[in-house]
């Protein structure tokens, strides 16, 4: 049995995306018992030179959904960065989930050759569609959606391993 481009990635960022809601709302609930506001706790971050929560909430919704459109070989929809609410938050995290299962197995399966070039600020990148997915994208999700619970770790939220992989 072998495991396709689609099952390797839409499932996968879905079941990320969710997850991180769920991280959201524990810390939400544990920030309004210490009176922390939406603001304040956004704006957290797990040391000064490290991007805020929210832009980690942000980047792992655009890493999932643009490494989508890229695969499928498509214009990636463009999400604003304008997020100032958990409410906010949340809603980008359904829009982003929403646009990943606007996605179907047949526009992404056989995207393992697909040419992808990035343009990054410290230069371009370029991948076949099976490096970028597993080294690259996959990485990149996980990384913000693993920065966005230590932030809220770090605030005093209880959560823990199972918060974070959720349930099967």
């Amino acid at each position: 049995m072998t495991l396709s481009m689609y099952q390797a990635s839409a499932p996968v960022f879905i079941r990320a995306l969710g997850n991180l809601t769920h991280v959201l709302k524990k810390g939400e609930a544990h920030a309004k018992t210490k009176n922390v506001s939406d603001e304040a706790l956004l704006q957290t971050r797990l040391i000064i030179d490290m991007l805020p929560l929210i832009k980690q909430v942000q980047i792992a919704c655009d890493m999932a959904t643009r490494g989508m459109a890229r695969l499928a070989g498509v214009e990636p929809q463009s999400f604003e960065d304008n997020e100032t609410t958990l409410e906010q938050a949340y809603d980008r995290i359904a829009r982003a989930t929403d646009y990943i299962k606007s996605f179907t197995p047949e526009q992404i399966d056989g995207s393992e050759s697909r040419a992808i070039h990035l343009k990054m600020r410290s230069g371009e990148l370029n991948f076949d569609g099976q490096t970028y997915l597993l080294h690259f994208l996959i990485p990149n999700v996980f990384f913000h959606c693993t920065t966005a619970y230590n932030i809220l770790r770090e605030a005093g939220t209880e959560i823990g391993k199972m918060d974070f992989v959720g349930q099967a």
